[in-house]
């Protein structure tokens, strides 16, 4: 009788993990189809591309390719890398002590310094947007790289503290005493004993950074001109009111999202580690 039941329960748990196996590839399609549509869009021909029904047989070309890069892309392109590394170095090199101080070695209040952090993030992006521009344009700082680097570092500051944080109170302490006793002082501890142990949640935290400040359209459409403008700026001036423009901005947009596919693709293994926290044995 035993045995039967144990049977049973096998099949049950084997039919369970293949309908969630299912459920899952179901769910993968779902957001990997929308992608696959617009790579097989960017190839067609305008006119292909507007037709509805779509022609899926439609034959194929890199009109929007080429359409996209005579437009001359590679300054707003570099502009967004600029903007986004550089802010993102940044974030990560402020979070890290912040984090470090707010978890292992907690300050005084912390949890209110916790809260103050989450709630710069309860603000909606446009109220900030007048004053900010106000500023920008009596400082004479408009249309400036340097601006956008500052904004994007102060966004994502409350974001990469608090992911680091959850990261740096995984270490065990016992690590830290052992540095003490060794004679490691307080920057040597951070650089030689906790950044290795926590270096997939530092890859996580600069990953969701770079993406965010990568994808960030706001402060860039209204605080850049011509001299700053990012790569999803310069997207938004292939939409027009007139004339076939669908195969040519799908083209730019994977063109554009090409670098953050690549630094996802690079940092996959630190950035699964990091976000199933992982990283401490």
């Amino acid at each position: 009788m035993s045995g039967h039941v144990t049977i049973v329960t096998g099949r049950k748990n084997r039919g369970g993990r293949f309908a969630l196996t299912g459920l899952a590839w179901v769910v993968g399609l779902l957001f990997v189809l929308p992608v696959l549509w617009m790579l097989l869009t960017s190839f067609h021909s305008e006119e292909d591309a507007a037709k509805n029904p779509p022609d899926l047989g439609a034959p194929l070309t890199l009109d929007g390719y080429r359409a996209f890069f005579e437009t001359g892309p590679w300054p707003s392109i570099l502009n967004s890398l600029t903007a986004s590394l550089l802010s993102t170095a940044v974030v990560i090199l402020l979070a890290f002590p912040a984090a470090y101080a707010l978890s292992i070695k907690p300050v005084r209040k912390w949890t209110d310094v916790m809260f103050f952090f989450l709630s710069t993030k309860m603000l909606p992006v446009v109220a900030g947007l007048l004053p900010i521009y106000l500023f920008a344009q009596s400082v004479k700082f408009l249309d400036n790289i340097w601006l956008l680097i500052i904004l994007y570092t102060s966004m994502n500051l409350p974001i990469a503290v608090w992911m680091l944080r959850s990261f740096l109170s995984e270490v065990p302490v016992e690590i830290l005493e052992a540095a003490s006793v060794d004679g490691a002082n307080l920057t040597r501890t951070l650089r030689s004993v906790v950044a290795p142990i926590v270096t997939p949640g530092i890859a996580s935290a600069a990953l969701i950074c770079f993406i965010f400040s990568w994808n960030e359209l706001l402060f860039a459409r209204v605080l850049t001109g011509t001299v700053a403008q990012t790569a999803p700026v310069f997207l938004t001036g292939f939409v027009t009111s007139q004339g076939l423009f669908l195969a040519k901005v799908c083209a730019a947009s994977l063109v554009v999202s090409l670098p953050v596919l690549i630094a996802g693709f690079a940092a996959q293994d630190k950035l699964v580690q990091g976000l199933s926290l992982g990283a401490v044995k």
